[in-house]
């Protein structure tokens, strides 16, 4: 697809932004406080529409929907008997967003009882209390939502080649991003919580599982411009340092996260391919450093009207798919493990460093067998030859260093310092 992404001038229409921003939060607030909690907050967020953001039904007196329509720029209530209330999007203050949303929900026969305050924000005011007078440019928040469905797009064809546990596609209101999660269905340390304005045991919650998380702002937080963010938690060793995807995408250690700026897809002659090469090569950072089990968790990218191949357990024996011997070329001052599988190669390559040491410095597998658990098999392979040789070894390539910290079984090869 080769479809040209709107310009988004972040600085252009920040103070609009953050009106729409805190304008969400109250809207979101108010789920939030009738919806049951879901894991990972997802009973809070709103989902990207043809025509804004949509709150989906909120289970308060007979059903609610909130949607912002930010085509004819309007807050629209229905309710389940059938009822509407709106009123218009526009230059206002805070505190008289909050009152017209009041009244639209005590018109529509809910109970408008919701936090007061906003989170996520440098110095948060109450909402009712927030009479600073906000602009509204009607044309950048059109444009913003033409960008938001776009990333809807992308997002959500990368999300159809993971087939274990993913996020649906959605909006925070909290720091105001699209965001789509990965997990690897594995327990994650407690996350130390200290996010401004968010309470400890809401990140704690939201961490509790390893995940690879990407998402888009449209400005601020730490950054003056719209952009894309990846990370993974626990961050894996190595992964600040990981290749990623297209060229303009970078570590920024400030926000512990990669970034890829929206100017570089939306310049990009294919601005779908250039955010998938991002959302993908991020994700396999994680995966591959984390060790996550890609072999079970991903599957063919879904294509309309194709039914994705099963791959259900076989009765009866079934050859593995690394059955094949890991080779070794060993030469006086290089050598590399090889691995050919289904005719495409795996290798890791290392340099000897004296008689009694070698340094793993690097480990290619291609995409094909990414998934397949092929690199932790060269890691092994060089742990038994470093056993029976009694030599030691010096993980520099980032990968490997990955497979050996997580496997402490492995780790008497180390070099001891």
């Amino acid at each position: 697809m080769t479809n040209k992404w709107p310009h988004l001038d972040y600085l252009g229409w920040r103070e609009t932004c953050s009106a729409l921003h805190l304008y969400l939060q109250i809207a979101g607030k108010y789920r939030l406080a009738h919806t049951p909690w879901l894991n990972h907050s997802w009973n809070a967020t709103f989902y990207i529409t043809p025509l804004g953001l949509t709150s989906s039904p909120i289970p308060d007196g007979p059903g609610i929907e909130i949607l912002f329509d930010l085509r004819e720029h309007m807050v629209v209530g229905t309710s389940g008997k059938g009822r509407k209330a709106s009123f218009a999007l526009g230059p206002s203050t805070v505190a008289a967003f909050h009152a017209n949303f009041v009244r639209l929900i005590s018109d529509l026969g809910g109970t408008p009882t919701f936090n007061d305050n906003p989170n996520e924000v440098p110095n948060p005011i109450p909402f009712t209390e927030d009479h600073r007078d906000r602009p509204y440019d009607r044309e950048a928040v059109q444009r913003f939502h033409h960008v938001s469905m776009a990333v809807d797009r992308v997002f959500n064809r990368f999300r159809t080649s993971f087939i274990g546990k993913s996020s649906p596609v959605h909006l925070f209101w909290g720091s105001f991003d699209l965001a789509v999660t990965r997990f690897s269905g594995r327990r994650a340390p407690l996350h130390p919580g200290g996010i401004p304005s968010l309470p400890n045991d809401v990140a704690q919650e939201a961490y509790d599982r390893e995940v690879s998380s990407a998402g888009f702002w449209p400005g601020g937080g730490g950054i003056d411009y719209p952009a894309f963010y990846a990370y993974a938690y626990p961050t894996p060793n190595g992964f600040r340092g990981a290749s990623v995807r297209p060229e303009a995408a970078f570590w920024h250690e400030g926000l512990s996260e990669f970034i890829l700026p929206y100017e570089a897809v939306q310049s990009a002659v294919d601005a779908d391919e250039a955010l998938i090469a991002f959302l993908v090569s991020t994700y396999e950072a994680a995966a591959d450093l984390g060790g996550w089990d890609r072999y079970l968790l991903e599957c063919v990218q879904g294509r309309p009207r194709q039914v994705r191949p099963p791959d259900a357990a076989q009765s009866g024996p079934v050859s593995h798919p690394t059955e094949e011997k890991v080779e070794r070329e060993d030469g006086a001052s290089k050598g590399r493990y090889r691995l050919l599988v289904d005719g495409v190669e795996a290798e890791m390559t290392y340099s000897r460093a004296g008689k009694g040491l070698i340094i793993i410095d690097h480990t290619e597998v291609p995409a094909v067998l990414r998934g397949r658990k092929i690199g932790e098999r060269l890691v092994r392979q060089a742990i038994e030859d470093a056993r029976r040789e009694r030599i030691a070894i010096v993980p520099l390539c980032p990968f490997a260093k990955a497979q050996i910290d997580r496997h402490p079984e492995w780790q008497d090869v180390l070099r001891r310092s």
